[in-house]
């Protein structure tokens, strides 16, 4: 994943070459191997289950500051409001949708969510280009507001680390080849929005599917802030599989067609969910516990556009019983 982000780059920087649809094509191939770097890199270094050495576990997170985004940000938006409060609105960052997007049946619905099935998946493509240009940002100046991060000097060292590895970024993604390709610069920009727009729509079909569906439970806490489940029963209610049977999509995106065993185990490397998911399939049903599958991703996908339709139409029940 790592050749394949960074060698379409060298060519464009140092390789003659005229015709444009090379030039995106090259691109868009970086931009697959930008999202299987999120997917199947940082994203189990961050949590820690790259390696049993937790200095590699973290070298390797730093993977994700490579392709323009930051360890710290995701690690506070992924690895602890997402897992801890998975599909709850206002706590789960992943669903804390921008106003003309509703992820959550709890979230307030406007005129916009109406249409939100035909036009979200643009803003998927644009979520990565948002993400590493301003998201990362806001997020890190909230999560120090929400005390997330402990204190101040913490806090503006991450805003400078954050500040130079994103020159790092633009300087051999964006600013190299405007200066080195022999392309106007119009058509470099169009082809790195091009390969940012793979990325985000690559990684958003592949979270949303698993969390975003009519199958799923948005549960609420009590007057107490207490919920229901225990945690175990809390991510099996709110988390689907797909693609159950399909060894080539589990290794491209990171073993995340098994977001059941992820969630359940996120210490657990991605190379052992397979051998898992029998043995929590067969466990959940001894207890009576949900274990969600969606089939095939095309499956999958058609679900999530059905969800994001009624999202935008009703009000659903809070909990699916």
């Amino acid at each position: 994943m790592l050749l394949l982000f960074f060698a379409p780059l060298v060519v464009i920087i140092f390789v003659p070459f005229s015709s444009v649809l090379l030039l995106f094509g090259l691109f868009i191939t970086s931009g697959f191997g930008m999202a299987g770097i999120g997917m199947g890199i940082m994203h189990d270094a961050i949590h820690g289950s790259y390696s049993n050495n937790k200095y590699v576990n973290k070298f390797m997170g730093y993977t994700i500051n490579l392709i323009g985004a930051n360890n710290e940000v995701w690690r506070l938006q992924h690895n602890v409001l997402h897992h801890s409060f998975t599909n709850i609105d206002k706590h789960d960052d992943d669903i804390n949708a921008p106003f003309f997007l509703r992820f959550s049946p709890n979230a307030k619905i406007n005129r916009l969510h109406k249409f939100q099935h035909i036009y979200a998946w643009f803003f998927y493509g644009l979520s990565t280009i948002s993400w590493i240009t301003s998201k990362d940002f806001v997020r890190l100046t909230r999560y120090y507001r929400m005390g997330l991060i402990k204190n101040k000097k913490t806090y503006q060292l991450g805003l400078v680390k954050m500040v130079l590895w994103k020159l790092l970024y633009y300087s051999y993604a964006l600013v190299l080849p405007l200066v080195m390709s022999g392309f106007a610069p119009g058509v470099v920009i169009l082809a790195f929005l091009a390969m940012h727009f793979v990325t985000g729509l690559s990684i958003s079909l592949v979270f949303q599917s698993a969390h975003v569906v009519s199958e799923v439970s948005f549960p609420l806490p009590n007057k107490e802030g207490e919920m229901e489940d225990e945690r175990m029963a809390h991510q099996l209610a709110t988390t689907c599989n797909f693609s159950p049977n399909s060894k080539v999509l589990y290794w491209l995106v990171g073993g995340l067609t098994n977001q059941i065993e992820h969630h359940l185990f996120p210490n657990i490397s991605h190379i052992h969910y397979k051998k898992l998911a029998p043995i929590v399939e067969q466990t959940s049903k001894e207890f009576g516990l949900p274990y969600h599958n969606n089939g095939n991703f095309p499956s999958a996908i058609a679900k999530h556009f059905k969800m994001l339709y009624l999202l935008g139409r009703m009000e659903l029940p809070s909990v699916k019983k």
